[in-house]
C-alpha cells in the first residue's frame, strides 16, 4: 500500500506536534506541517522529527486561501488533520477576535479550499480522502450532575468566546459534509496533558512555578472536573480516527481520568516532593493559592468514550497517575525547552531554521 500523504494544520501546536512525533514516529505516513507559529506554535517540540525525509514544514495561515490551495495541490493529501486553533479559554476572554478569526474563518476557508482540492480528485482518491476536524469537550458547555457525560449527541452550550468558535467550527464541517458531500470526521476531546504543554495551561504553569518557588494559582475554590487525556494516547486514537473512522461520525476521546483540579494540583506538589524536595523541606502544597474564579467557568466536564472503544477499539494507555508522573518527569528533564518557551528564546530558534 502506498504511504499516506497527511497534511496537519497547527502541527507545532502540542497536541498537533504529538501527532506528527507519532506519525512520524509510528506510521509510514508522509506529513506536511502548515502552522503559523502564533505563540503557542513551537518547532522545538518537532526537533527529533525535523530531519525526516517524511516530514516537512510550511509557515503559513489557513485564513490564507492561495497559500492553502498551493499546498494542497503541491502535497496531494489523503488526509486532512485540522487541529489549527486558537486554544486557551482566558486568552478568549481578553480577546476574542483572534479566536473567530482562526477558529471560524479559518476553518471555513480550509473547508473551501479542501472541497475544491477533493471534487477535482480522481473518484479513486476521492473515495480515500477525509477531512479530520479536531475539537473540543467543551462545545458542550457545562455539566449539571456529577453522573452525567458528554456523549456523541450532547447538544452543543458553549460558555466562553473560544468554545462558542470552536462549535462554530464544528458545525461549518458537519455543514460541508451534508451540504456538498465531503468526507468528514469529528472528534472532540477533553483536557489534554504531557510533554511539551505550553506553560501558561494548568499543569505545566503549576509544575513550573512549583520549582519557581512562585504561587501555585487555583481558580475558586478549586473543585471544577476535568477528563484528563494524556497527548499520546491522545495522537494515537486521532490517527485511528483518520484512517479507519466511518465519514461522517463524530467520536469523543476521553481519558477516564475526571479530577478535581485541585487534587490535580496537590497530585503535581506530592511527585515533587518526593522526586525534588523543597530546600526547607516544606511541601509544595503550601505555595497553593486560590484566585478569583475566571467569568463563565464550567464546573464540570467529562466525557463518555464509549463509542471510540467499541467501535475503533481505542482506550487510553495511561491512568492519570501513570501520566502525571510522566509528564512532571518530562518537565525536570527538559528545561532548556522551558527555558527557551519562557523566554520566547524558541521564537528565534524558528527564525534561525525557517529565514
Amino acid at each position: 500500500m502506498t504511504n499516506k500523504n497527511i497534511l496537519v494544520t497547527g502541527g507545532a501546536g502540542f497536541i498537533g506536534s504529538a501527532v506528527i512525533r507519532y506519525l512520524i514516529n509510528e506510521t509510514n505516513s508522509n506529513v506536511l506541517n502548515i502552522d503559523k507559529l502564533t505563540y503557542a506554535g513551537n518547532l522545538e517540540s518537532l526537533a527529533s522529527v525535523n530531519d525526516n525525509p517524511h516530514y516537512q514544514f510550511l509557515h503559513a495561515d489557513i485564513c490564507d486561501k492561495s497559500a492553502m490551495t498551493k499546498a494542497f495541490q503541491d502535497f496531494q493529501p489523503n488526509i486532512v488533520m485540522h487541529l489549527a486553533a486558537e486554544s486557551h479559554v482566558d486568552r478568549s476572554i481578553d480577546g476574542p477576535m483572534d479566536f473567530i478569526q482562526t477558529n471560524i474563518i479559518g476553518t471555513y476557508n480550509l473547508l473551501e479550499v479542501a472541497r475544491n482540492y477533493w471534487q477535482n480528485l480522481t473518484e479513486d482518491k476521492k473515495s480515500r480522502f477525509k477531512f479530520h476536524h479536531i475539537s473540543t469537550d467543551e462545545v458542550y458547555g457545562d455539566l449539571e450532575g456529577t453522573d452525567d457525560l458528554f456523549t456523541e449527541e450532547t447538544s452543543y452550550s458553549p460558555s466562553s468566546p473560544y468554545s462558542a468558535s470552536k462549535a462554530s467550527s464544528d458545525h461549518l464541517v458537519r455543514a460541508w459534509h451534508r451540504t456538498y458531500g465531503l468526507p468528514i470526521v469529528i472528534t472532540n476531546c477533553s483536557n489534554n496533558y504531557g510533554p511539551y504543554h505550553f506553560p501558561e495551561k494548568l499543569i505545566p504553569l503549576v509544575i513550573l512555578n512549583a520549582l519557581d518557588g512562585k504561587p501555585l494559582p487555583v481558580y475558586g475554590d478549586g473543585k471544577q472536573i476535568r477528563d484528563w487525556l494524556y497527548v499520546e494516547d491522545h495522537a494515537r486514537a486521532l490517527y485511528l480516527v483518520a484512517t479507519t473512522a466511518k465519514v461522517g461520525e463524530t467520536y469523543n476521546i476521553g481519558g477516564h481520568n475526571e479530577k478535581q483540579n485541585i487534587d490535580v494540583v496537590k497530585t503535581i506538589c506530592t511527585i515533587l516532593d518526593n522526586i525534588k524536595p523543597r530546600t526547607d523541606g516544606q511541601s509544595y502544597t503550601q505555595q497553593i493559592t486560590f484566585v478569583k474564579d475566571r467569568p463563565g467557568h464550567d464546573l464540570r466536564y467529562a466525557i463518555d468514550a464509549s463509542k471510540i472503544q467499541q467501535e475503533l477499539n481505542w482506550q487510553p494507555q495511561e491512568t492519570f497517575e501513570s501520566g502525571i508522573q510522566k509528564t512532571v518527569e518530562w518537565y525536570l528533564s527538559n528545561q532548556a525547552w522551558v527555558n527557551h518557551v519562557k523566554s520566547g528564546e524558541y521564537q528565534h530558534w524558528v527564525e534561525k531554521q525557517y529565514q
